[in-house]
């Protein structure tokens, strides 16, 4: 079933490419992303046992993936290209190694939830299981309301070339990444009390593989690195790097 799923996540991304290749646009690419979590749940559910607890996941999951799609086809309609992508989308193999990665990212980060869908008995759910549940509504609300404040704050003409420090980003530098990162944790706790021996293990590839992306590769050091570029002579936005931390917000 395991390696159905990945042939699936790879395949979609593939038929993706070719016309984001073709027609050398960026509209597809973090579009496809959050359709290619949608499917595989839906593709590894429909080979479930189909239980009451598999398909709480399935929602779950879903609903984290149709408002992540809805907002990147939002902000890539406005931005109308991505600049990650400036010198790749016209190599074939640089941009095709991008979507081959990403296919593969996310049969990765939905493991601990393809795990969870081809067990048969999911009747031994945990109490911590409504933990996970919660803890993951609470990212994808985080989540949704960082990008909903960032897109609205970097529509507005009057902040051109400021950054925003309103919201729940007056408590964190990254609330969205803060916000995905327990997602993928509450789902990872959510699976926990069903999955069994080596399982167990291998599902904490899930939420280890999102947050080490996020904390040390293509998420917070590249922002990071961007912001500091633009506004690092500022003497205000050294002063909010200095009250605002990078991800945790303070508790006292």
């Amino acid at each position: 079933m395991l390696f159905t799923l990945f042939l699936i996540a790879i395949g979609i991304n593939l038929v993706m490419f070719i016309p984001a290749f073709i027609y050398k646009t960026d509209k597809l690419t973090d579009i496809s992303y959050a359709v290619s979590f949608l499917v595989l749940a839906f593709s590894a559910y429909l080979l479930s046992e189909k239980t009451d607890e598999h398909l709480v996941l399935l929602l779950l999951v879903s609903a984290w993936s149709l408002r992540l799609g809805s907002f990147l086809f939002m902000r890539i309609n406005r931005m109308k290209r991505d600049k990650r992508f400036d010198g790749m989308r016209e190599r074939f193999f640089a941009f095709l190694r991008f979507w081959l990665l990403q296919g593969a990212t996310v049969f990765v980060v939905l493991l601990s939830g393809l795990l969870f869908w081809q067990t048969d008995d999911t009747s031994s759910l945990a109490w911590w299981s409504i933990l996970g549940m919660l803890t993951m509504l609470i990212g994808l609300v985080l989540e949704a309301a960082a990008d909903k404040q960032k897109f609205d704050f970097s529509g507005n003409p009057k902040n051109k070339d400021k950054w925003i420090q309103s919201g729940v980003w007056k408590y964190s530098r990254h609330p969205s990444y803060l916000g995905e990162m327990l997602v993928w944790i509450g789902i990872y706790v959510y699976v926990s009390s069903v999955l069994q021996g080596n399982d167990l293990y291998w599902a904490l590839l899930s939420p280890a593989y999102i947050i080490g992306l996020l904390l040390f590769v293509s998420g917070i050091p590249l922002l990071e690195k961007a912001a500091d570029k633009k506004w690092g002579t500022d003497k205000k936005y050294q002063e909010y790097k200095k009250k605002t931390p990078v991800l945790l917000p303070k508790l006292w």
